[in-house]
Parts: structure tokens; C-alpha cells; sequence
């Protein structure tokens, strides 16, 4: 039945380190054949055997109207008419930046707004946001030192890629090699949701530490938000120090609500401000296009108006403009309802099923992102992720898989939902769960 995806797997580890572009693509986690998709439409996306899957990957988060979204497509499709890229300036990048500055917006301590994305600089991925962010805080403070936490993934930069989460967690990588003690030794990893560990951190070293980044609501080892008013003691602590914090929205940002997981937090309280912000995966619309973004003050060290070197020949590329501007103008309120109820129905239904068969589980929500894990008892930091019965995920996945379900192929991914999601998908995907709930009830460690 799988006869074509088996044949393309084979034939692209002649040609691909195993056979992928992207590690956690080849099933190591969950075993088997990965499958090659060939089409994708609304909430569906159909393989090179031609099944047909309710999909809840939705390329990791981008295709939040739905897989080829009419607008979508045809604003690529204009775009593309008048030229693939020009490695020169667009109208389009400015509309974009400005498109993101406007939804960052949120209520501040004395009443009024705020508005901490000033300037933005377009890239291509996630990694290069990241790694952007991080070179300009160093250049921006002088110092050396950064901390991020445990499970938290920032891209595959060299010296973010300690206890990384994500593809490294699902492979059980500690790190990876090729990467130099000296340069992982300027990366201070602490645990999640610790403060007193932050704190400890600066009594210690504080004036060689750069700044802090921390994932908005971590969604590389699962799900797993950070405790209230987390963030914003991060901000406070780091203000103090004379260091800033990158917000890491690539996951989060334009996905979570509009203005992003910083945008839920403020609906808590005063907003709180980050020095900077990255941005991926929504912003272009599943084209290549990420971001880092922040106050004036800080962003203008970048060049060509500051000191701080970072360039890309397809930066800013008008195609993926085009695509990004489209997904962001098509991303209204009225989109994030149903994202969220969407994200309610399908997250209950996973959790009744579990339930009836004595699965000992707990639902992980950021917003209309979600996962699960396997133990009774609420995760608190990546120690308790990888403490759950990871054993239990992979014959519930291959079962939701056999069933028409596309889930993500490892335990530590965020499920993804989209508009598109309908009645006809839900009912697909409540049909499957009964015996996938079975299949992860009587797995084994050894199975």
C-alpha cells in the first residue's frame, strides 16, 4: 500500500544524508516509512501512493488558512509573473515589516500602548533569525555570554543547540557534533520555568551576559507555556543586568493570536517589553521568510546603520513577500476563533479517547497550539517531557496514520490546526482515535 513511498525513501538516501532535508521528517522517532507528499488542499495533504490525510502539521505551523489557500496561491502566482527575485529592494518588504509592526501591539503599565516591534529585518529561516538576534545583542551589549533553557530549540546555530529539544530530543542527541567547546561554552543552559535559577545566573556572571532567549511558550519539546508572569520577570531580570531578551516567537508569532504569544501573555497584565523578537513560519505563508524584529534603539545596530554585519541575496525575496502579506491579511479575528475552537474540539476528543482506554496523560495548550504527554502529572520543565512515556507515541501515531490522520512524527512537536478544518476532518479524526488510544494503551517500552 505504501509501494511508492517506500521506493522515494530508498531512492533518496542514495542521494540525501537519510534520505531527508530535515531530521525528524524520516520517522526515527516513530518508525517506518516517512511518507512524500505530492499535494496538499484545505486541511488535507496526499502522498505519492495517493492517500488522502486529515493533516495536523500543517508544515509546522505556516499553513494556518489551510493548504493552498486561494489568496495565498494567487498572490505567489502574481508575484511570480513579474519575476522570481531581483536581489534588490521591494515595496513588498516594506509591507510586510509594516504589517508586523502594527500587530505587535499591547496594553502598557500606565494605560497607554506599546509597540516593541520599531524596525524589522527580513531573512529566510528561523536558524538565521535567531543566530541574527543573538549577534546583535552581543554586538549591542558588549558582552559574550547568552542563556536559554533546556528543550527550548532556537534554530541549528552553533551555539544554540545544547539540550535543543525538538529534532535533537527526539533523535536523543545531547547537542551535535561539529560544534567547538569554546563556542558552546558562551551558552548558558538553564532549566525552564526557573527563575531563581536565572537570578543565580546573573549574581554570578551577570556582566558577561549578552541577554536571555526563551521560546514564547515553548513548542519544541511538546507544548509547554511557561508559568504566568515568566516572561516578563525574564524581561525585568535581564533589564536590571544590562542584558536584553530575545522573544522567540518563529513557532508562536502570528500563530497563536495576532500579535503572537506575547499578545495572549499581555491579556494577563501590563504588557511587558522585549528588546527583540523572531519571527518565522507564518509570516511567510510556507514560503521561506523569517524575521527579527525590536526597538529602534537596538535594531539600528544592524547593518548598513550600524556595526553588526548580516546580509542575504534572497532576503526579503518577492515571491515569499507576496505569500506572507497574503497569510497575515487572510489571519483576522475571525480566523483566530476558529483556530481556537478548533484547537478545544480536536485537543478534547484526543484527551477523551486516551481517558477511556486508562492512558495516563496531561493536554499541553499554548493558544491553539497543542500536544500531549504521556504522564498524570503536569510538565513543568524539558526533564519532566522526556520523563513521560514517550514508548506510548509512536503505535498511536502509526494507528491515527493507517486511519487518513497526518500527526507529527515525534511526541516533542506541536500539533497544528488550521481554518480549514472542518466538520468532515473532525469526524475523520474522531473516528481514528478509538483504536489509536487502544494501539498507545498496550504499548510496551520494548514495543
Amino acid at each position: 500500500m505504501d509501494q511508492v513511498n517506500e521506493e522515494l525513501f530508498a531512492r533518496a538516501k542514495q542521494a540525501i544524508p537519510g534520505g531527508v532535508n530535515s531530521p525528524v521528517r524520516a520517522f526515527g522517532s516513530v518508525g517506518g516509512t516517512p511518507r512524500f507528499l505530492v499535494k496538499a488542499s484545505g486541511p488535507y495533504v496526499y502522498d505519492a501512493d495517493g492517500n488522502e490525510y486529515v493533516d495536523l502539521v500543517a508544515s509546522w505551523g505556516p499553513a494556518i488558512l489551510g493548504h493552498a489557500d486561494p489568496a495565498v496561491v494567487t498572490a505567489v502566482q502574481d508575484a511570480a509573473a513579474l519575476g522570481l527575485s531581483f536581489g534588490a529592494s521591494t515595496p513588498s518588504e516594506t509591507q510586510l515589516a509594516e504589517l508586523v509592526e502594527r500587530r505587535i501591539v499591547g496594553a502598557g503599565p500606565d494605560g497607554g500602548s506599546i509597540r516593541p516591534v520599531e524596525r524589522l529585518r527580513l531573512v529566510s529561516t528561523g536558524t538565521e533569525a535567531t543566530m541574527t538576534a543573538i549577534r546583535l545583542a552581543r554586538g549591542f551589549t558588549g558582552r559574550d555570554l547568552f542563556i536559554k533553557f533546556a528543550g527550548h530549540y532556537h534554530g541549528h546555530s552553533d551555539g544554540l543547540l545544547a539540550a535543543a529539544g525538538s529534532g535533537v530530543a527526539t533523535l536523543a542527541l545531547p547537542g551535535s557534533a561539529g560544534v567547538p567547546a569554546a563556542i558552546a561554552a558562551q551558552t548558558l543552559v538553564l532549566p525552564y520555568n526557573d527563575l531563581d535559577a536565572v537570578r543565580t545566573a546573573f549574581a554570578e556572571r551577570g556582566d558577561e551576559i549578552a541577554g536571555i532567549i526563551v521560546e514564547a511558550a515553548a513548542a519544541n519539546m511538546g507544548v509547554l507555556p511557561p508559568l504566568p508572569g515568566f516572561n516578563a520577570a525574564l524581561a525585568e531580570i535581564a533589564h536590571e543586568n544590562g542584558a536584553l531578551l530575545i522573544l522567540d516567537e518563529v513557532l508562536t508569532g502570528f500563530r497563536v493570536s495576532a500579535a503572537g504569544y506575547w499578545g495572549l501573555s499581555t491579556n494577563e497584565g501590563p504588557a511587558y517589553q522585549p528588546d527583540l523578537f523572531t519571527f518565522g513560519k507564518i509570516i511567510g505563508g510556507g514560503m521561506p521568510v523569517a524575521a527579527l524584529g525590536g526597538r529602534a534603539a537596538v535594531m539600528d545596530y544592524l547593518a548598513p546603520a550600524g556595526p553588526v554585519y548580516q546580509a542575504g541575496t534572497l532576503s526579503g525575496n518577492p515571491v515569499a513577500m507576496a505569500a506572507g502579506i497574503a497569510t497575515l491579511e487572510g489571519a483576522t479575528a475571525e480566523v483566530y476563533a476558529k483556530l481556537d475552537a478548533t484547537a478545544d474540539t480536536f485537543s478534547s476528543a484526543v484527551s477523551q479517547a486516551l481517558t477511556a482506554e486508562g492512558v495516563a496523560h496531561t493536554v499541553q495548550r499554548a493558544g491553539n497550539l497543542f500536544s500531549f504527554a504521556f504522564t498524570s502529572e503536569t510538565p513543568r520543565d524539558y526533564a519532566d517531557m522526556q520523563a513521560q512515556d514517550t514508548w506510548r507515541y509512536p503505535p498511536f501515531f502509526h494507528a491515527m496514520l493507517d486511519a487518513g490522520v497526518s500527526l507529527p512524527p515525534s511526541v516533542f512537536e506541536a500539533w497544528f490546526v488550521t481554518a480549514a478544518h472542518d466538520e468532515r476532518a473532525l469526524g475523520r479524526i474522531v473516528d481514528a482515535l478509538p483504536a489509536a488510544a487502544r494501539a498507545a494503551a498496550s504499548a510496551t517500552p520494548m514495543s
